[in-house]
């Protein structure tokens, strides 16, 4: 056998353990009402960002920000219940999710998911990018769960927020990870002018989208936060393509970048000083 077909089929076998896993650990989980929400266990973290340009009609504009909810591990349907909860009563204009929707069990149950998160009731949209695990489980039928929750994929395209006679651009890179990112279709459909918002799974991709001198922010999860934060240190685990930027916000090149520190968890069903985070942030006028 080629080295390249052993290592496909122990990639293959590694994948099917973590189905199983996960599949265990979920009715063990649901059984013992281990996965219960509590609203003690997300914190509502408070960003302010200032734009250059940014028109009054988006003065105080509110986003809220959410990241890998790896459905069905240690986020359960009534923990992504209770979230969207949170979300509703914070009354956001928009909310941006970014990727990691499910880890590795795409089966009837995620249904579940998009039922709910089509409960979610921002002002203008909801808004979308896929991130490598909804690859690695099926984008295509993760595409159909963003389609029947009502949520806009803005996977390498441009959503444009209309407010009086101004715009608000929202811009999607596909995941990076699997080398799905086109930016110079993005760019291509992206006006020059007027404030743009750029949402990709991987945060490092920040050194990239920063040097076209086109984004105001970019919103990333990815990471985790590194799911365990070492007081001082910072977060213990750093990976690829968040090595630089693994939580909360950076200076870029000009440009600002926000690592949401996401809602689950997947190969560690475990946080250590790093809980689930929802982002709430509110965009306001750079001088």
């Amino acid at each position: 056998m080629e080295d390249s077909s052993l290592e496909l089929v122990r990639t293959d076998l590694a994948y099917a353990l973590r189905m199983k896993i996960q599949k265990v650990m979920s009715k063990l989980s649901s059984k013992f009402h281990w996965r219960d929400f509590r609203s003690d266990q997300f914190e509502i973290k408070q960003v302010q960002v200032a734009i250059q340009k940014l028109p009054a009609s988006f003065e105080n504009y509110r986003i809220v920000h959410i990241s890998d909810i790896h459905y069905g591990q240690w986020i359960s349907s009534d923990r992504l219940d209770g979230v969207v909860e949170i979300i509703n009563e914070i009354c956001p204009d928009l909310v941006a999710i970014t990727g990691d929707f499910v880890s590795y069990v795409l089966d009837e149950s995620v249904r579940d998911m998009a039922m709910t998160l089509g409960k979610l009731n921002p002002k203008d949209r909801t808004v979308a990018v896929l991130g490598n695990h909804d690859y690695w489980a099926g984008a295509e039928k993760v595409r159909q769960i963003l389609k029947k929750g009502g949520i806009c994929d803005v996977t390498n395209d441009v959503f444009a927020i209309c407010r009086a006679d101004s715009r608000l651009y929202i811009a999607g890179v596909d995941s990076v990870t699997v080398k799905r990112d086109r930016l110079d279709i993005i760019l291509e459909k992206l006006p020059i002018d007027g404030p743009a918002i750029l949402l990709v799974h991987e945060p490092d991709f920040a050194v990239k989208s920063a040097k076209t001198k086109r984004f105001s922010l970019q919103l990333s999860g990815h990471s985790h936060g590194g799911q365990f934060i070492i007081p001082v240190i910072g977060p213990l685990f750093r990976g690829n393509l968040f090595m630089k930027y693994p939580a909360g916000l950076y200076e870029v090149g000009g440009m600002k970048e926000y690592t949401n520190r996401g809602l689950g968890t997947n190969t560690y069903w475990l946080r250590i000083n790093c809980k689930p985070e929802i982002t709430v942030i509110t965009l306001i006028r750079g001088i």
